[in-house]
């Protein structure tokens, strides 16, 4: 799985129709998704999942009127659940290198039957389940996505599997430096009674899978996920990297925040962490806005939920002084493209930002 920072041929993205998924507060939510678009689309193809003719139509309109090329966004009718691609979508993969196919197939030993019509190509979509989060009953739509992306695009499909049985796996979940290492935690994968994602599987099953199928034998297990995460422990929204020996961690300085205590354990397991080569991981600081609720609920927000993508980075912003040290960290770090902050405090509503809302589709060779 490479990297989000390596080179994308565009970015998926589901138009928001679901107004449960922001009770009270869907109005400006398309608007926030129109600013999103407008940011990506000069840097790459944008490819927006819409239901139906109508959703489209109205998603167009929105676009338009805030002065998105038409060239640079692609439209698929696919039926869906909810918006959070991350977790859904697709999640691209290459094949390995022609010096490992001596040793199994390009993709593994296990494939589903192509797509029809499947181009040479470099590229494959790792087909994992979802199951809602292992918490929601509508989900089967969202479960599709994959299969009916891989047929769109005319890539191979491979179906992951472990012990025999399929993986469930959200894109949230994990995050990767592209050389080897992938960082997960414990909280949303090996919890065996809190949204149990794949019951009976461990971590060495687990581990085998993202070596097999991500090219990631180097496995970082965190801990807990902050506060007011609805997926139980998603690593994208307190630990990432940024490049393939650096990570952003989240830290909170106030010792009463119920996240104090599970960020700071989070950066003691770092310190005895390796990557992959078996040189120390770089831990650069990443601040936490001041908690926010909404109708007496802890959200999720933070920094760490940006989304690399050709032409910037986006980062969700909370209207909070930590804004601007956010930026700036981030700025600091990525001086290959600008860092530009969205205003998330809608958003995060959905008890979700901008990295749960994306997924990259990356360059492919034929």
């Amino acid at each position: 799985m490479p990297a989000e920072w390596e080179p994308h041929e565009a970015t998926w993205i589901g138009w928001p129709r679901t107004k449960s998924d922001w009770p009270g507060r869907f109005a400006p939510i398309p608007w926030a998704y129109g600013e999103i678009v407008r940011k990506l689309a000069p840097g790459e193809q944008v490819r927006i999942i819409a239901g139906d003719r109508t959703h489209e139509a109205r998603a167009r309109r929105l676009l338009k009127r805030v002065g998105v090329d038409e060239e640079r966004i692609q439209f698929f009718r696919f039926p869906t659940d909810r918006g959070w691609t991350r977790d859904f979508g697709p999640i691209f993969v290459r094949s390995r290198g022609s010096e490992s196919r001596a040793r199994s197939s390009s993709w593994g030993a296990r494939r589903a039957p192509q797509t029809p019509s499947a181009r040479a190509s470099d590229l494959a979509i790792a087909r994992f389940r979802f199951n809602g989060w292992a918490k929601y009953p509508d989900w089967r739509k969202d479960d599709r996505v994959p299969e009916r992306a891989a047929r769109a695009l005319r890539l191979p499909l491979v179906d992951v599997r472990a012990p025999g049985r399929p993986v469930v796996l959200e894109g949230g979940s994990i995050d990767v430096n592209g050389r080897g290492s992938l960082l997960t935690t414990e909280e949303c994968l090996l919890d065996p009674a809190v949204q149990v994602r794949n019951p009976g599987l461990g971590r060495a099953d687990l581990e085998a899978v993202f070596r097999e199928y991500l090219g990631a034998p180097n496995v970082m297990w965190l801990g807990r996920g902050i506060a007011g995460d609805d997926t139980h422990g998603h690593v994208d929204d307190l630990c990432r990297f940024v490049s393939a020996q650096t990570l952003v961690l989240c830290r909170e300085k106030d010792a009463r925040d119920a996240n104090y205590r599970p960020l700071e354990e989070n950066r003691e397991r770092l310190q005895g962490m390796r990557l992959e080569g078996g040189s120390r991981p770089e831990v650069v600081d990443l601040p936490m806005p001041a908690p926010l609720f909404f109708a007496g609920r802890r959200l999720p927000a933070s920094y760490a939920n940006f989304y690399i993508a050709n032409a910037a980075v986006l980062v969700p912003t909370f209207n909070d002084p930590a804004d601007r040290v956010a930026l700036g960290v981030l700025a600091e770090l990525f001086r290959d493209r600008p860092v530009v902050g969205i205003h998330a405090v809608e958003l995060v509503w959905g008890l979700g930002t901008l990295h749960c809302l994306t997924q990259q589709q990356p360059t492919r060779k034929t």
